[in-house]
């Protein structure tokens, strides 16, 4: 097993996961034999692991983790929405019980944290190490690996939202499981994309027809169909970094032989695949 910094894609799907609980459409039907679980990235150097948001399907992610040959060592959270945090209620004395594990959150999302429960528990009993993230300075995960913090335009009920940039000495990979559309970002996405070497980006619905009866232009997130025709403009080496994550449980993309996934594979794109490994 390599002792290299590397990064590895624990879960692909949207915050109610693969098949999603209650949904009886043929995307959902076949049961758990398909099963993706939700979002996550584990960034593994040495025996020391740090995740990338903890959704409800921490158990696993952490049995992922474990599987690769680290130990959970901190967490770094993107927003308040349920597919992202959720997890750490795995943290504290009904389960884990952490000592003094730290999590990164940006400023909101940590008074969101001090000041509702079951949350302010793993707080006030030292479960966890609640580090407030700062935009203006990289966090350092170890003596090779950082990790910068992105603002992202997103809905913000309880929290702001955030997307990470890992950089260790050899690459570096951008992670933005959720956002807006493109056309709300202060720096466009492309300058992020350019200046890494992997994008993990919010690919949640693949068109307006997903979610019949449901007005798609009310779920804030940009279409893939949007996302290709917009980055056809990159040349072959940038949308080659291009890795479509958090995939709704009705979104085509999670079917690898599907008509979508090849569209996306003709565009010069990838769809992110739960076990993908990047080198850092």
């Amino acid at each position: 097993m390599t002792d290299e910094p590397r990064a590895i894609v624990l879960g692909v799907a949207q915050d109610g996961g693969h098949p999603q609980p209650g949904c009886d459409r043929d995307c959902c039907r076949e049961g758990l034999g398909k099963q993706h679980l939700t979002t996550c990235v584990a960034v593994v150097d040495g025996d020391r692991g740090w995740l990338l948001d903890a959704g409800p399907d921490f158990r696993l992610h952490l049995d992922r983790l474990r599987a690769a040959g680290a130990d959970l060592a901190g967490i770094l959270l993107t927003h308040a929405h349920i597919g992202h945090y959720t997890g750490l209620m795995f943290l504290g004395r009904e389960a884990m019980n952490t000592s003094q594990l730290p999590v990164w959150a940006a400023p909101r999302l940590a008074d969101f944290l001090r000041s509702n429960g079951p949350w302010d528990q793993l707080v006030s009993s030292g479960n966890i190490d609640l580090r407030v993230i700062d935009v203006r300075a990289p966090i350092p995960l170890s003596d090779r690996v950082t990790a910068a913090v992105i603002p992202v335009p997103h809905r913000d009920e309880y929290s702001e939202t955030v997307g990470f940039r890992i950089a260790g000495h050899h690459a570096r990979l951008l992670y933005v499981p959720d956002t807006d559309s493109w056309e709300n970002w202060a720096i466009p996405i492309e300058e992020h994309i350019l200046g890494v070497d992997v994008a993990l980006l919010d690919a949640t619905f693949f068109d307006a027809a997903e979610l019949p009866g449901r007005n798609i232009s009310e779920i804030a997130h940009p279409l893939v169909v949007e996302s290709l025709a917009r980055f056809r403009e990159l040349d072959d080496a940038a949308r080659a970094k291009i890795r479509f994550t958090h995939l709704n449980h009705s979104n085509p993309l999670l079917d690898p032989a599907s008509d979508e996934s090849v569209m996306v594979t003709r565009a010069g794109m990838a769809v992110a695949a739960e076990g993908d490994t990047f080198p850092l």
